[in-house]
C-alpha cells in the first residue's frame, strides 16, 4: 500500500484516509487497489472493530480522475475494480463510517453511499454530475438512490446534476449528520469510539440482517433474522450483557 491510502489504527478504530488531495482524491488504478489493500487490513485485524473512510484535503472523492486513461473498457475497470470495494465494504462484518469533507461527487458519491454511516462536514454537498459529461451514474449510484429517495427524487437530483447540502442530506436519509467542518474528524473519531463500546458481534449480524432486507422480502429476511439470533443466543457477549444490565454497569465486549 503506498502513500496515496493512509492507514492507521487506535482504540479499535482503523481510519482510511484517501491522500491525493492535489486531486480532490479522484481514483486512478493505484488509489482503487490501495484502497481494498486498506479495507482488507481493516477487516481481518481483530482488534479492530469500527474503520472510518475519509478523503484527505477539501474533499472526500471527486470520483474517477477524468486524466487517468488505463487501456481497458470502463466496464471492465467498474467490474475489476471497483466493485470488489464496493462488496467488501458491504460484506464486511464491521460498521464502515464516512466521513465526508467538502464534497462526494461521482463515483466518489457511490463509494460515500456504500458505507454503513455517513457524517458531513457543514459546509460539504454531494453530487452525482454525470449527464453534465454525458454518462450514467455508476459504481452502483442508481441503485443507492432510487432505494434511498425513490425514483422521481433520484431521477431529477441525478439529471439536474444537483448539489445537496449536507443540511439537506440529513432531511433525504442519505446523510446520519451534519457537523462544523472544523470538527468533522473528531466527530467521526468519537462517533466510531463509542460504536466500539457495542456488541461486536450483534453488530454485525445487524448489519448482516438489514443488507439482506434492502432489497429481499420480508420472509426471507425474516429467515435470517432467526437464524443468526439462534447463534448469537448464548454466547459470552450475549451472557455478559445480559449480566451487566442487572448489575447495572457497563458490558465489556469481547466479541465472542
Amino acid at each position: 500500500m503506498s502513500d496515496i491510502v493512509r492507514y492507521g489504527a487506535d482504540e479499535g478504530v482503523a481510519t482510511i484516509t484517501l491522500n491525493r488531495p492535489e486531486s480532490m482524491n479522484a481514483f486512478t488504478t493505484a488509489l482503487r487497489a490501495d484502497l481494498f489493500e486498506a479495507l482488507e487490513l481493516g477487516g481481518s485485524d481483530d482488534s479492530v472493530r469500527v474503520i472510518i473512510l475519509t478523503g484527505e484535503g477539501r474533499c472526500f472523492s471527486a470520483g474517477a480522475d477524468l486524466k487517468d486513461r488505463p487501456d481497458r473498457s470502463v466496464a471492465e475497470i467498474l467490474q475489476t475494480e471497483y466493485r470488489p470495494v464496493l462488496e467488501k465494504i458491504a460484506s464486511l462484518p464491521k460498521p464502515v463510517i464516512a466521513a465526508v469533507p467538502g464534497s462526494a461527487a461521482g463515483i466518489g458519491l457511490s463509494l460515500a453511499l456504500t458505507c454503513d454511516l455517513l457524517i458531513m462536514a457543514d459546509d460539504a454537498f454531494l453530487l452525482s454530475p454525470f449527464t453534465t459529461i454525458s454518462l450514467v451514474p455508476d459504481g452502483g449510484l442508481t441503485w443507492q438512490l432510487v432505494r434511498q429517495l425513490g425514483y422521481r427524487r433520484a431521477f431529477q437530483l441525478s439529471v439536474e446534476s444537483e448539489r445537496i447540502p449536507a443540511a439537506r442530506c440529513v432531511e433525504l436519509g442519505l446523510a446520519n449528520r451534519a457537523v462544523p467542518a472544523t470538527e468533522l474528524q473528531a466527530a467521526a473519531q468519537d462517533w466510531a469510539r463509542r460504536l466500539t463500546g457495542r456488541a461486536p458481534l450483534s453488530i454485525a449480524a445487524t448489519k448482516q440482517a438489514m443488507r439482506h432486507a434492502v432489497d429481499r422480502d420480508w420472509a426471507s429476511t425474516y429467515d435470517v433474522e432467526a437464524a443468526l439470533q439462534d447463534r448469537l443466543l448464548g454466547c459470552a457477549d450475549n451472557i455478559e450483557g445480559i449480566k451487566a444490565f442487572f448489575e447495572k454497569r457497563k458490558a465489556r465486549f469481547e466479541g465472542r
